[in-house]
């Protein structure tokens, strides 16, 4: 029997990278977005109700991740893999934030995986097999200018993956998280198109990058798909980058 995959974001773009990634390894997945309708359509597209599944999922609700974890697992079986991959920003300098964008950024980013994983992991655990991939941002790694509450909060995700992968290790569980770099999506086509100072940024990004072009959600989902696969039972706890050479460690 194949494994089944739940990405949440999974509708977004690096998210639906993913999602057709882990779908052409042959895993049914199960597509969990806020926008349901996407993720039906998604779903529909890649294959039938045995192999992919549209979930309605707001990271921020326990009661909503709940309903989600479920109707995954009555669709398509237990969860063995499982990628965070929602996620969302605003480009804002640190003292024009308030408490309501840094408890949503930080909500989102942070306490929303740590939301989904909590719901999962223990399946895995006890059926001694689960690869848990948190998509977090090389922002977490180096810092960001106008991202410092995204970047505090991806920092976290990256410090969570590790001590997760520590308290699971025996328990045939790896725990490992993805950082893209800037990576062409509508949520940074978005920043750019805000303001000039916006596209300034978004702009000198793309310059820095040594490989000479922003990343592209293809460029990330392969790496995803390695982690998630059988082939990498003995990697946990790591941090790769993504990002055509813009943070090297």
């Amino acid at each position: 029997m194949s494994r089944v995959a739940l990405v949440t974001g999974g509708a977004g773009g690096i998210g639906s990278a993913i999602v057709e990634a882990l779908v052409r390894s042959g895993m049914r997945v199960a597509i969990a977005d806020l926008d349901s309708a996407a993720c039906v359509r998604m779903a529909e597209s890649l294959g039938d109700a045995r192999t992919t599944l549209g979930v309605e999922l707001d990271v921020t609700s326990p009661v909503s991740v709940t309903a989600a974890v479920r109707a995954a697992e009555h669709g398509l079986g237990s969860i063995d893999v499982l990628v965070n991959c929602a996620g969302w920003d605003e480009l804002r300098p640190f003292l024009e934030t308030d408490e309501a964008f840094r408890a949503r950024i930080l909500e989102i980013n942070l306490a929303g995986p740590l939301r989904v994983t909590h719901a999962v992991l223990g399946g895995m655990v006890e059926r001694r097999f689960g690869r848990v991939i948190q998509i977090a941002s090389d922002a977490g790694r180096v810092g960001s200018s106008l991202e410092s509450v995204y970047a505090a909060a991806k920092g976290g995700l990256i410090a969570f993956a590790k001590s997760v992968a520590r308290e699971v290790a025996r328990s045939g569980v790896t725990s490992n998280s993805v950082c893209p770099g800037p990576t062409q999506t509508p949520l940074i086509e978005g920043m750019a198109a805000a303001d000039e100072r916006g596209r300034k940024i978004v702009d000198g990004l793309a310059r820095a990058i040594p490989m000479g072009r922003m990343g592209l959600p293809a460029d990330v989902a392969p790496a995803v798909a390695f982690l998630a696969s059988d082939a990498a039972g003995f990697i946990t706890g790591q941090t790769l980058s993504v990002s055509g050479g813009l943070t090297m460690a």
